[in-house]
């Protein structure tokens, strides 16, 4: 009887303070999520993947609060070139020190600080983006469902590579570069599949 009374005392306890809200936190499921990349030079672009190493979300009351995603840049490939010899060169390319410098740096982290929404499925997200050791704020808008104990999110990311040490065919710093030259913002097209890890009851008051 006492037992149940406690029970009894702390549900109108939560009523009378506050609702109570339910946090949990999100683990990506590597194999399910995926980030597409395009890059643009003045005679035509590229594009192709990279995988996720990790990623986790921090959830309260089916909101994001929060969460931290980590990419391995050693997976860089590409998708639209058919000669495998071409093909090769190209990642070869991208994973040098012309480019992200894959054995010094071979994790990039996406933080995210701030979450606001918009409407409907869509929110607004703002973090920090690590590429080669250098970290700069990004923005973005992604369209983010959650039940089920799972999340699923997917948006684009514009980056503006020469901010993070990447200038290679950069008309900012290259002159007379002509058609060699390369557009300096990157796409990243994501979308992250999660599913729910842990969660606890939380108490708000008003």
């Amino acid at each position: 009887m006492k037992t149940t009374g406690k029970l009894l005392a702390t549900i109108l306890l939560s009523t009378f303070l506050g609702v109570q809200l339910f946090a949990g936190n999100y683990e990506v499921d590597n194999s399910k999520s995926t980030v597409k990349w395009t890059g643009k030079k003045v005679t035509g672009q590229h594009n192709g993947t990279i995988d996720f190493k990790s990623g986790s979300l921090e959830v309260k009351d089916n909101k994001i609060e929060g969460g931290t995603f980590k990419i391995d840049m050693t997976t860089i490939e590409n998708a639209d070139i058919k000669d495998e010899s071409s093909k090769q060169k190209l990642e070869g390319h991208l994973k040098s020190d012309d480019f992200f410098s894959v054995d010094k740096y071979p994790v990039s982290t996406l933080v995210v600080k701030k979450v606001q929404h918009k409407s409907g499925n869509d929110y607004s997200f703002t973090g920090d983006l690590t590429i080669k050791g250098v970290t700069h704020p990004v923005s973005f808008t992604a369209e983010v469902t959650i039940g089920n104990d799972r999340l699923v999110s997917g948006g684009v990311i514009e980056v503006d590579r020469t901010l993070y040490d990447v200038r290679y065919g950069s008309g900012k710093f290259f002159d007379n570069l002509g058609d060699n030259m390369i557009y300096d913002t990157f796409t990243l097209d994501f979308n992250v599949v999660a599913t729910e890890t842990s969660g606890t009851a939380m108490l708000e008051t008003k």
